[in-house]
């Protein structure tokens, strides 16, 4: 097989996190060097990367002085321009320095809230700086281990002020950017605040600028509470909330394992893309996985070039999958397309339902035994994902 060819057009972009992961973890030290920003920009250009994302304290260390901190952004911009990615994300580290043991937007100390506004206001204005437009907020911080530690609808009233503050910011900065929240169910934390896609949809709605913020759902994230990421990454879209994506893998609920995309939950992975396709989602595909520890620097390149490789390969298996005749019969068998159309006619209410005649016991009966053709259905699309079809 030919390995298939990325374009800017993908927009596949990766934290500097990811491929910088130095591999420490809570039972070892560090099994690669620390990698400099500019070579991990040569490097993913050479893998057919479009874009970057990264974490303030990922470019710029905690405490450099301004003269440092114009030092690193302005040779960061110069490798932009040298190898032509684009900064297509950025974020901010409130979970490193023990500063935010605690959390950030939502601890218990007034002082420790104030500062990590700042710290995102100061990102902020370089992600503007540098073209971003969606900005990824993930509260790794933000819960607790026991229940008497945190008020949990007091952080919820201090959860909702950052994001109004940080709103009003970037429209009173004129910058053109949107928020994009990610949630996890828990690690660092025992629990944290906004665990699923449906408890952020809902915080969103109670924002004074909810058209600014939307949501990045991970995979992991999702498997991790035991949810289905596809029917994740669908409600998001239904909702016109899907503002950016993280891709990796994940083998259900345990800990966040950061596998590379199409590694673990391949079947997932399938449904995934099948979901981003189908519902014409158009923002940057970003990879959050870490290349697994006893890797050397060769391994987090192959890891990384695999993730889009696997992105790829499963782009066209889905796009395969909906173009087979005999998918297309199985769709109809299982009543896939009477599921748009309405169940009430134009104008039609519950009065009009009143007057609905019911079936009969023949017709229900003939209802309870209809063929569905869902195993059919779904042996198809295994048949496409194992490579026996397509």
């Amino acid at each position: 097989m030919n390995r298939p060819v990325p374009t800017s057009a993908d927009q596949f972009s990766f934290g500097l996190w990811t491929v910088g992961w130095q591999a420490r973890d809570p039972f070892g030290d560090a099994t690669r060097a620390e990698m400099d920003p500019v070579h991990a920009l040569e490097q993913l250009a050479a893998i057919g990367a479009h874009g970057v994302n990264f974490h303030d304290d990922d470019l710029i260390p905690f405490g450099a002085d301004d003269a440092t901190r114009d030092g690193i952004i302005d040779r960061f911009r110069k490798g932009l321009a040298e190898t032509g990615l684009v900064v297509t994300t950025a974020t901010t580290n409130l979970f490193t320095h023990p500063v935010f043991k605690d959390g950030a937007f939502t601890s218990n100390n007034r002082d420790v809230r104030r500062f990590a506004i700042r710290k995102v206001m100061r990102n902020l204005d370089l992600a503007a700086e540098l073209g971003a437009k969606v900005y990824v907020c993930w509260g790794g911080r933000e819960g607790a281990e026991y229940g008497a530690a945190k008020d949990v609808p007091a952080a919820l009233d201090r959860y909702q002020e950052a994001f109004n503050v940080l709103g009003e910011y970037v429209v009173d900065q004129g910058y053109d950017l949107r928020f994009a929240i990610e949630p996890k169910p828990n690690e660092p934390r025992g629990d944290i605040l906004l665990p699923t896609v449906g408890h952020a949809l809902a915080f969103i709605e109670t924002l004074d600028r909810p058209e600014l913020v939307g949501l990045n759902p991970e995979i992991g994230h999702e498997e991790m509470a035991g949810l289905n990421a596809a029917a994740g990454y669908a409600q998001a879209l239904w909702h016109d909330k899907l503002f950016h994506i993280d891709l990796n893998g994940q083998n259900g609920p345990k800990y966040d394992q950061d596998l590379r995309f199409g590694a673990g939950n391949v079947r997932g992975a399938f449904w995934v893309v099948d979901t981003l396709v189908a519902g014409g989602y158009d923002g940057p595909v970003h990879f959050d996985f870490k290349p697994v520890r006893p890797e050397t620097e060769a391994g987090v390149w192959a890891s990384a070039r695999a993730c889009i490789d696997n992105y790829l390969i499963l782009r066209d298996k889905v796009t395969a999958f909906r173009a087979d005749p005999e998918v297309k019969a199985a769709l109809v068998e299982a009543e896939l397309p009477e599921l748009a159309r309405p169940t009430l006619s134009e104008g039609e209410g519950w009065r009009g339902l009143l007057d609905w005649t019911l079936p009969d016991a023949d017709r229900l009966d003939e209802l309870a035994t209809r063929e569905v053709a869902m195993e059919k259905l779904d042996q198809l699309a295994l048949e496409h994902l194992y490579g026996i079809r397509g």
